[in-house]
């Protein structure tokens, strides 16, 4: 892990515009902390969300999931925890700690929790 060289935190209160919220500047952070597990739901933190960009975590419990729809933006998923299947159009994919998918603008796209399961999504629109 990479930690900050000198001691103290870096302060950054007198930035202006905050693009990003629910997150700290200028300091290290397990992304996979930032949001919960809950029994029996899908619980979210929002990182960032304008007319170009949302940046979303997720926890699902082991068995939930967010049922089929479709986006507007390319939508890129990377598994911080456990396990989670991804489907896209007809398509299933199974990814754990690490790995990633685009699931496309337009088709029809599911995630599950095959275990409990937290994921980083990026969600990019046209300009």
């Amino acid at each position: 892990m990479l930690e900050q060289e000198k001691a103290g935190d870096l302060d950054f209160d007198d930035h202006q515009t905050k693009y990003l919220k629910n997150m700290p500047y200028g300091k290290t952070v397990d992304l996979a902390g930032l949001v919960d597990y809950a029994p029996g739901q899908v619980a979210s933190k929002t990182l960032a969300q304008n007319s170009y960009v949302g940046i979303t975590i997720f926890a699902m419990a082991a068995g939930e999931g967010i049922s089929a729809h479709k986006s507007t933006g390319d939508a890129f998923v990377t598994v911080l925890e456990g396990k989670g299947k991804i489907t896209i159009d007809d398509n299933s994919f199974e990814l754990g700690k690490g790995q990633c998918i685009v699931m496309p603008a337009g088709h029809p796209h599911a995630v599950s929790a095959v275990d409990n399961f937290k994921m980083l999504l990026v969600v990019v629109f046209a300009a």
